[in-house]
């Protein structure tokens, strides 16, 4: 049944891709209706103005894309529809999804938040009508709007234990839904759905201790999140759902406890829910464009510098979904106690979104360096969604490690995976007045208007398994603009750019975007080599001994005899098998040990990290 729809949507999608700026040209004048106090350096491109081309990127957002596709419409209507006392046909989806009197937690958590991921999906297929331009998922996406505005009622949180967790998935579902795909009654249903919750929200923003100080039945109602609501309602109000929600958003910022320490420098991320936190950076970044208070761009800014301060070699970060004391070497540790060490799509997820803010704000090159490191040793290795509801959720970098399904179905890294495989494209690329700036190597084509001329950008590339990758150009007149590519941090001193090759005379800075200003003429071409070093580094300062592999921004995990012994020395001799290859291998005295990307294992065991000696 999955095969077939799939196939299905491939070939309606194929048909709909070339139409898809035209007919999305009215969806798109849906945008904002309110204007930021604050202009970032950098402007995001429309979904449709990135095509993703052939490779691992593609396929990835291919498969979810076809997946939601086919999801039961009844099925994940049918808690709303049960609450409110309407038919509900269709099969529980189970797990997370429905209502369970299982419901025990922590024991079981069956039923823990029915709905939840509702309006992540849906946001997920807007995002993905808007990045293809496919007939069916813009009809799904409106046909889902209308079968959930007559559920919407404040019965549905009557007895709910996380009413800002599930209403905020809500809500950036329907303001997608009417940004990305037209959908006429999004809005309203938005603010009948705000009406609803609002009585079961508190007052302010809440700490997790504060919400343990409250009357509770059970341990799950201490855990929402309502410190993440802003962002989303500053979306909403600047894509014309009302002056209430600014003013929701100012209501539930969470200064005191969370943005005014960071801004003035003070780490207040140790013992905090990972994920929910660094999603909440999100909410201090919207509210610096809104505002323009600067505080909540150093917040942002500083909350994901300590974030990456205690990030594993993958860039994923939270063990047992915690953020560490620093000093502590308790990410070390970590590889002792627990196999849930990154919480992968949603964790994946929060951190593209707020990597992509500050790197439009500030132009610096180091957010997309780590967008890279957490793309290709986290995200785009993730077990794929089954028919059932079971989900890749932590990457795990034990010392025995494995790639498993979440033993729930359904839970929030079924959301954001959808989420965050449509946004590959707008990550890859932002643009100014100048020119274009290339973030993201891969395969991929972009599209604009420049200084008169339509220009298409085209790039190829087996990054990072083949170091180098080529663009073209292609305009219907010469136009004089920028092409500003990022040249990583670890990138080394034989880094090369040509233009029509011709090696360009502008010094290779690595960390920062280097510019090539020039008129660009049809079929133009630059082509990017890196010089790509083999590297080591360690798990945190406490533990310098346990280091990982790396070459550029790949993490390289053994397979195989995970008992052998490595030495530092070694490591660093580690040699890819062939041009292109998955595979690396490091010798010792006991023989070969491989060495490979998080993407291409399986079943197999491995090791990330290795105690070599001083």
């Amino acid at each position: 049944m999955y095969q077939s729809s799939r196939r299905t949507f491939l070939k309606v999608g194929a048909v709909a891709a070339g139409g898809a700026l035209v007919s999305r040209a009215n969806i798109f004048a849906h945008a904002a209706t309110t204007k930021d106090a604050i202009a970032p350096r950098l402007s995001q491109f429309d979904y449709a103005d990135v095509q993703l081309l052939d490779g691992p990127a593609l396929e990835q957002f291919n498969r979810n894309h076809a997946f939601f596709l086919a999801l039961d419409d009844d099925k994940l209507l049918k808690p709303f529809r049960q609450k409110a006392g309407l038919p509900a046909p269709g099969d529980d989806m189970g797990g997370w999804y429905n209502f369970s009197n299982d419901f025990d937690p922590p024991k079981n958590m069956t039923g823990y938040i029915p709905g939840h991921t509702f309006g992540q999906y849906l946001s997920g297929l807007a995002r993905a009508y808007a990045v293809t331009g496919s007939k069916p998922t813009q009809e799904k996406v409106q046909r889902l709007v209308r079968g959930f505005a007559p559920t919407v009622t404040g019965k549905f949180y009557e007895g709910y234990c996380l009413p800002a967790y599930t209403f905020d998935k809500t809500n950036i579902g329907l303001i997608d839904a009417h940004q990305f795909a037209g959908d006429p009654q999004a809005l309203a249903v938005l603010n009948r759905a705000t009406d609803a919750v609002l009585p079961f929200l508190p007052e302010k923003a809440l700490t997790r201790p504060e919400q343990e100080a409250r009357p509770h039945p059970n341990i799950a109602y201490t855990w929402d999140e309502t410190y993440t609501l802003p962002e989303n309602f500053y979306l909403a109000y600047k894509r014309g759902a009302g002056e209430r929600y600014r003013q929701l958003a100012t209501r539930f910022l969470q200064d005191k406890e969370y943005f005014d320490p960071l801004a003035d420098g003070q780490n207040v991320l140790p013992g905090q829910h990972a994920y929910s936190h660094v999603n909440a950076l999100c909410s201090a970044f919207q509210a610096y464009l809104v505002t323009g208070n600067e505080k909540y761009l150093r917040a942002a800014r500083n909350g994901f510098d300590f974030v990456r301060a205690q990030s594993f070699a993958t860039g994923g970060w939270g063990p047992n979904e915690t953020f560490r004391a620093p000093g502590s070497g308790e990410v070390g540790e970590s590889l002792k106690s627990t196999h849930a060490s990154f919480e992968t799509p949603c964790g994946a997820y929060g951190h593209f979104k707020i990597a992509r803010y500050l790197l439009r704000a500030t132009g610096d090159s180091r957010y997309g360096d780590s967008m890279e490191r957490v793309l290709y040793n986290t995200i785009l290795g993730a077990k794929p969604l089954l028919e059932d509801g079971s989900s890749f959720y932590y990457s795990d970098y034990n010392n025995e490690a494995s790639k498993f399904y979440h033993q729930d179905k359904w839970p929030c890294c079924s959301g954001t995976f959808p989420q965050i495989t449509a946004d590959y494209g707008i990550s890859t690329y932002f643009r100014n007045s100048r020119g274009v700036y290339v973030n993201l190597y891969l395969p991929s084509r972009v599209t604009w208007m420049q200084n008169g001329a339509r220009v298409s950008l085209t790039q190829q590339t087996n990054y990072p398994l083949v170091p180098e990758t080529s663009l073209e150009v292609k305009l219907d007149k010469p136009a004089s603009f920028v092409i500003a590519l990022r040249i990583p941090a670890w990138a080394g001193p034989q880094t090369m750019v040509t233009a029509n090759g011709k090696r360009i005379a502008t010094d290779i800075k690595p960390g920062a975007f280097v510019p090539i200003e020039r008129e660009w003429k049809n079929g133009d071409q630059i082509e990017i080599s890196f010089d790509m070093p083999v590297m080591v580094e360690a798990v945190d300062p406490q533990h310098p001994n346990t280091v990982a592999l790396l070459q550029g921004p790949l993490a390289l995990f053994a397979t195989g005899d995970l008992s052998v012994k490595i030495s530092r020395e070694q490591l660093l001799a580690a040699r890819q098998e062939s041009h292109g290859s998955e595979r690396w291998i490091v010798k010792t005295e006991k023989g070969s040990v491989n060495l490979t990307t998080f993407s291409s294992i399986q079943d197999e065991k491995y090791r990330l990290y290795h105690e070599v000696n001083g």
